[in-house]
């Protein structure tokens, strides 16, 4: 078997989307016998602070389920300029700090976004003269341009520049969605160059449990419950689900519940309270082991972005985990994940993104429907298992890895001769 380094600046326990796709990809290749290590930082997403137990070394290291975990250094991230600088100071200095620990991997994986984390992988692919695939999870700066987020014309070019070139350079580009792999085709990337595999869901371990039982574990009275769980960032357009519960504040037997952090989360706050809106509440990041207990304990699921043409390629990680579940959604969310959970399926209400006029009327109509919420949720469950296990995709990325390997070796075979050709011709 083979010696897989990930490269990525999040990892559990960190509870966003990222640390939870890259996480449950290197266990399962571990328990498929590979030997699998991460390069990370130390646990801080998204609040910027560092466990005590972590501070105070550069360089650390642990076994987590199987994986060997090389903690790096990490340098403080509030506020966007310096998150980029700390992506910048993973990208060249993790590979440096933990060029020992990492050991000698036959292949590379890195996780964009943070772009700068492609810096990692070319020095270290370089250095331990070795392919690396490129996972692409976001069209990098793309959308940071399309957000408003990134304005200076410099950096767009330089970023520009170093997400095409990791494009050419990896071995092979991993798309998880099929919007990122059509664009990245349009872009005039080979078609034998990038793989699709989307990111999915540990269908054993999220699972239904009963909503009472739930309920009861995490003290939640009987309301009917919206649950948005996920990061509370600029992308996500969640202001909208604030105007939406002020359209619908007189209903005393109807919440939502937002669970999780982010850039725009005290504003949220600010907006709820400045409103006097008795009907959202907000909760704390909670450890990845109890969404399924959260999401149990909801009625309907919430995955909402903005309205951005870029996002029409997403394929966020919460409406699995709903999904699996056997939760309603409410998908405010255009094209690919439109279409896989409403029209395949059927397990999901659409409604228009950033508009709370629509959130808020399907809120109501999915309260008053409660025989098609369940029907909504028992598809869904079906549908997960069948397309989205993460037992599966795993399987099917290590045959991609042996593909890959098996090349690379057979073309370092092939081309071994032919140096020794030339160098004996050279002493002739």
């Amino acid at each position: 078997m083979s010696h897989i380094l990930f490269i990525s600046p999040y990892y559990p326990p960190e509870k966003g989307a990222a640390a939870v796709c890259v996480s449950e990809n290197a266990k399962r290749l571990a328990k498929l016998g590979h030997q699998v290590t991460t390069l990370t930082t130390v646990p801080n997403y998204p609040t910027g602070i560092v466990p005590t137990e972590y501070r105070g070394r550069l360089i650390q290291c642990e076994t987590i389920d199987g994986v060997h975990v090389v903690w790096s250094y990490v340098s403080p991230n509030k506020g966007f300029l310096r998150r980029i600088l700390a992506q910048l100071s993973f990208g060249w200095l993790a590979p440096l700090l933990g060029l020992k620990e990492v050991g000698h991997p036959d292949l590379i994986i890195v996780q964009s976004p943070p772009l700068f984390d492609a810096i990692a992988a070319r020095m270290l692919a370089w250095l331990k003269h070795c392919p690396f695939i490129f996972m692409v999870s976001d069209l990098w700066p793309e959308s940071a341009v399309q957000l408003g987020a990134l304005h200076n014309p410099l950096l767009i070019r330089l970023s520009e520049w170093l997400e095409w070139s990791t494009y050419q350079r990896a071995s092979l580009v991993w798309a998880v969605t099929e919007g990122i792999r059509d664009r990245l085709l349009q872009r005039g990337l080979s078609p034998e160059h990038i793989f699709f595999l989307t990111n999915g869901v540990d269908t054993t371990r999220f699972c239904p449990l009963p909503q009472a039982q739930a309920r009861a574990e995490l003290g939640w009275d009987d309301r009917f419950t919206i649950l948005y769980a996920g990061t509370h960032g600029l992308s996500h357009g969640l202001t909208t689900v604030i105007d939406a519960a002020e359209q619908i504040r007189d209903r005393n037997d109807i919440r939502i519940v937002l669970i999780g952090d982010g850039a725009e989360k005290a504003d949220l706050i600010t907006r709820a309270c400045e409103r006097d809106l008795k009907n959202v509440s907000f909760l704390d990041p909670l450890p990845h082991y109890v969404m399924p207990t959260l999401l149990s304990a909801a009625d309907l699921c919430l995955a909402h972005t903005r309205k951005i043409p870029l996002f029409e390629g997403m394929l966020p990680i919460k409406m699995y985990e709903a999904m699996a579940c056997a939760r309603p959604i409410l998908l405010a969310l255009e094209g690919e994940a439109r279409r896989v959970a409403v029209q395949e399926a059927g397990a999901a209400i659409y409604v228009e993104p950033e508009n709370a006029a629509a959130l808020a009327s399907a809120i109501l109509y999915l309260h008053e429907h409660p025989d098609e919420s369940k029907l909504l949720g028992q598809r869904g469950r079906a549908y997960v298992k069948a397309h989205f296990d993460y037992d599966q995709l795993a399987t099917a990325l290590d045959e991609r890895i042996s593909m890959l390997l098996g090349k690379t070796i057979s073309a370092s075979r092939l081309e071994t001769p032919a140096e020794e050709f030339v160098t004996v011709q050279r002493k002739r």
